[in-house]
């Protein structure tokens, strides 16, 4: 039996996530997966001539991407917004710590990572390295795709107090095992990664690199209702709005993709949220005319995880606001425009959603609880634009593995689509 356009093949979602490591390999895949569909790659070095009904892409620095159908008559943009990054640990320029008798890769956080999960995982190495060769510096995608580290716990015949308070010391207690290290023995670094892409260390000038755990995406539960993954922040969100704009055929509209990176830093960089990537793409494909009329009457739906109500702490969350798995797309509201959502914002996903037929859920935080944020109020105020914060609800949020439930990436798929042919607002 064939499926239909909006159903969501889990598997499918699952083997994105393994493939992508690293915000790189993300928007590799992701790139991938627009070119197959016909989209176009364009240089932003270069003019661009675009043609009415066909898709197109950019990627910059290889961590954030935009893609859109380009619309015969631009009268308003409806954007979908998600981050390629999540929770990791880096490794540092000057990496290799060699004591008591061991090899160890020094790293720095990244983000708001939960860091008692990543101890006891399986680790393996994966990211972007710098070459040089005689017309420059090239990026090419380096993932060793075998354990090849581990952050071992101290047992607790010599920590008796661990499960009652134990705290990490990022600088002492993260350098990952790699390898034993007799008295002569030197681990050079450079050398270890020309080896795996089959390079000169002569040609390696630098590196980004993250450890990530080797465990596979699994469909879990008894009645196989959930999918536990690393990286569900945000690359959940990736697929699925990569996906609305794959299936969704061009509007009079317009629909648009970004994925950002940075977002788990404050997206303050040259290809984050807070950058001017998305109003220069916009500027372009957009006639210069009616820009700031199109930008009047664009919406922008940003999608991330919202935090799922946990059955053992339910309450840090508000009593009127927790939501669960399988059951819909979070509407994410805060008094304080930590997230975007506005009356209007939440008015026309509420339409969307009826013509949908997708049920919503509402997350708002406790009033003593800090919610974070996310891409919609960065964007919101770079650019002007009304704009809506949705998530996927999750649960073990910034964990090495993480939660969702399996029903929810195509009920918010629908959603997408039904924003992406929604009637415009006055």
């Amino acid at each position: 039996m064939s499926r239909a356009p909006l159903d969501v093949d889990p598997q499918a979602l699952i083997a994105f996530l393994d493939a992508a490591p690293t915000p790189w390999h993300a928007v590799r895949q992701v790139a991938n997966r627009l070119a197959h569909a016909g989209f176009l790659e364009l240089d932003l070095r270069q003019q661009w001539t675009l043609e009415s009904g066909e898709g197109y892409f950019v990627t910059r620095q290889d961590g954030s991407l935009i893609a859109w159908r380009q619309p015969q008559d631009v009268d308003a943009w409806t954007i979908f917004g998600a981050h390629t990054d999540s929770p990791n640990l880096r490794v540092r320029p000057q990496p290799v710590i060699k004591r008591h008798g061991y090899f160890q890769i020094g790293v720095e956080v990244y983000g708001g990572a939960l860091l008692a999960p990543w101890f006891d995982r399986d680790l393996s190495l994966a990211g972007r390295v710098a070459l040089t060769n005689q017309g420059g510096v090239l990026s090419e995608l380096v993932d060793f795709e075998r354990p090849i580290g581990i952050i071992p716990s101290l047992a607790i015949h010599l920590d008796r107090d661990a499960n009652s308070h134990r705290t990490i010391n990022a600088q002492d207690h993260l350098p990952v095992l790699i390898a034993r290290a007799d008295a002569d023995a030197e681990l050079d670094f450079k050398a270890l990664l020309a080896s795996e892409l089959d390079r000169s260390v002569d040609e390696i000038a630098a590196f980004e690199l993250c450890f990530y755990p080797t465990d596979f995406g699994q469909i879990i539960g008894l009645h196989e209702e959930f999918i536990a993954s690393a990286r569900l922040d945000n690359l959940l969100s990736c697929w699925v709005t990569t996906e609305a704009l794959v299936r969704t055929a061009p509007t009079p509209d317009g629909t648009m993709l970004v994925l950002n990176d940075h977002e788990e830093v404050g997206s303050q960089s040259a290809i984050g949220a807070d950058s001017p990537f998305l109003e220069s793409v916009l500027r372009r494909v957009t006639p210069a005319d009616a820009f700031e009329r199109v930008r009047a009457s664009s919406l922008f739906v940003s999608v991330d995880n919202g935090h799922a109500v946990h059955p053992n702490f339910a309450a840090k969350h508000d009593e009127g606001h927790r939501p669960l798995l399988n059951e819909g797309p979070v509407v994410k509201i805060n008094a304080n425009h930590r997230y975007a959502t506005t009356a209007l914002s939440q008015g026309i996903v509420e339409q969307a959603a009826q013509r949908a037929d997708v049920p919503l859920q509402y997350f708002s935080s406790r009033a003593d609880v800090g919610c974070g944020s996310t891409l919609g109020p960065i964007t919101a105020s770079r650019l002007g634009i009304e704009t809506v914060d949705l998530g996927m609800a999750t649960l073990a949020m910034h964990s090495a593995r993480e939660l969702c439930g399996v029903k929810d990436p195509e009920l918010m798929l629908r959603l997408l689509h039904a924003l992406a042919t929604r009637e415009m607002y006055s």
